[in-house]
């Protein structure tokens, strides 16, 4: 589809127009994941479209976007805890080695994941879980893009510095 927000996800996401949008952070964008086969997956996306690594950004920038992806870290970990007992970690992953933009990912581990991958890398599993479209993010993830967006504006709140967050 031609001009879909998924073409570009930071100009979109800029203009207004990326639905995946949770919130807007001091550094970057905190969405939702297109696939959601590890409930409450998210993705931070630098707000800068041509910055394609962390070292591009100057220091100040480089801290902020570290600090939003362990915000939005903690913000996936505390929904994540909150709605399955068997919640088991959150993994942080930088990688960009397929999209060309600097963008950091929160994955949810659970204890019900696989025994053969509940310990490896996301990455390894099967293709059908990435384009399954009963894994696909739709209106049944509202309560939890919601969950998520309401624990981000609680840890952006002036008094949820580590000693007051819950």
């Amino acid at each position: 589809m031609v001009g879909d927000w998924r073409d570009d996800r930071i100009g979109s996401a800029l203009k207004g127009t990326n639905p995946t949008v949770l919130r807007r952070l001091g550094a970057g964008f905190a969405v939702i994941g297109d696939v959601q086969f590890l409930p409450g997956y998210a993705v931070l996306l630098v707000e800068e479209p041509d910055v394609q690594r962390l070292s591009d950004l100057p220091r100040s920038k480089r801290m902020a976007f570290l600090a939003d992806m362990d915000r939005l870290g903690e913000a996936v970990e505390r929904v994540c805890r909150r709605l399955d007992p068997e919640f088991r970690r959150v993994n942080l992953e930088i990688l960009g080695n397929t999209d060309n933009f600097l963008h950091a990912h929160v994955w949810p581990r659970y204890e019900w994941e696989s025994p053969d991958l509940v310990r490896r890398p996301v990455w390894l599993y099967p293709a059908e879980n990435w384009r399954d479209p009963a894994c696909a993010l739709g209106p049944e993830h509202d309560a939890l893009r919601e969950a998520i967006g309401h624990e981000l504006d609680l840890l952006s709140a002036p008094a949820a510095g580590p000693e007051n967050a819950g």
